[in-house]
């Protein structure tokens, strides 16, 4: 289903009963709301589960130029606002991370718990400039010339050589995302800091990053040191993608959080 708002089509597809809590959940760069078919599976017995495409994703409008990563975050309020979603739980990974943590940052009275996995949620002098190279790849070559690089980048090297099915159903969806929507949201994360103010969060808050997702672990625990009060799960063997690596385990971590008192 699609939706107007924030001046975009945004793609969304609802799961679980009517009248269970919100949860929302934001995918990374170069993937769809497909990322989280197996968490809308494990989890709508008992919420009100939303995905939705982020800008320049899947079946959600991609606009050219570059996207300031605030805009991110008003899609995401824009949405909710279009749903008639007051409250609710926020779900992200990588590039929906950061999402997470920023509106909490901003808007924490429409979120009740939130959960950032695999993002540092801020970008420095070195990733930029990574970014940047990315962005003149997709640029000259299309984003053909971005699928292996970036599974390569994202999971572990003993799963891309094992190939498990949920490597190509990656595949698929980075070859799918629109050279405007890579562009945008790449330079997104090229500029971006909400880990500075991560002190400041209130809503209640989970970490949750794969052990093999290079640097990230490391960053993600010292946001989880400067939140009191925070979760932090470790999933053994997992790359960036963890939900896809550790579906299981991942779907607990959130079921626990989620339902802690």
């Amino acid at each position: 289903m699609k939706v107007k708002a924030n001046g975009i089509a945004i793609n969304y597809r609802i799961d679980g009963p009517e009248r269970a809590p919100w949860l929302i959940l934001s995918n990374s760069l170069a993937t769809s709301l497909a990322m989280w078919d197996e968490q809308a599976a494990a989890l709508a017995d008992s919420f009100r589960v939303l995905r939705y495409d982020q800008r320049g994703h899947g079946g959600s409008d991609a606009p050219a130029g570059r996207y300031p990563f605030d805009t991110l975050l008003d899609d995401a309020l824009a949405l909710m606002d279009a749903l008639g979603i007051n409250k609710a739980h926020f779900a992200g990974l990588s590039m929906g991370g950061a999402t997470a943590l920023g509106l909490a940052e901003r808007r924490p009275d429409r979120l009740d718990r939130i959960v950032v996995a695999d993002s540092p949620c801020q970008s420095t002098p070195q990733s930029s400039q990574q970014w940047e190279e990315r962005i003149a790849v997709a640029q000259q070559q299309g984003i053909e010339a971005l699928v292996e690089p970036t599974v390569a980048r994202w999971f572990p090297a003993e799963t891309v050589a094992s190939n498990p099915p949920h490597l190509d159903k990656i595949r698929a969806m980075i070859r799918a995302t629109p050279v405007n929507g890579f562009i945008g949201c790449a330079a997104a994360l090229a500029a971006h800091d909400y880990a500075s103010a991560v002190a400041s969060v209130k809503c209640p808050t989970l970490f949750i990053v794969g052990e093999k997702d290079g640097a990230t672990p490391t960053a993600m625990a010292k946001l989880h040191e400067k939140l009191p009060g925070s979760r932090f799960v470790t999933l053994p063997g997992a790359g960036h993608i963890s939900n896809m690596d550790r579906p299981a385990e991942f779907s607990r971590a959130l079921r626990e959080f989620l339902n802690a008192g």
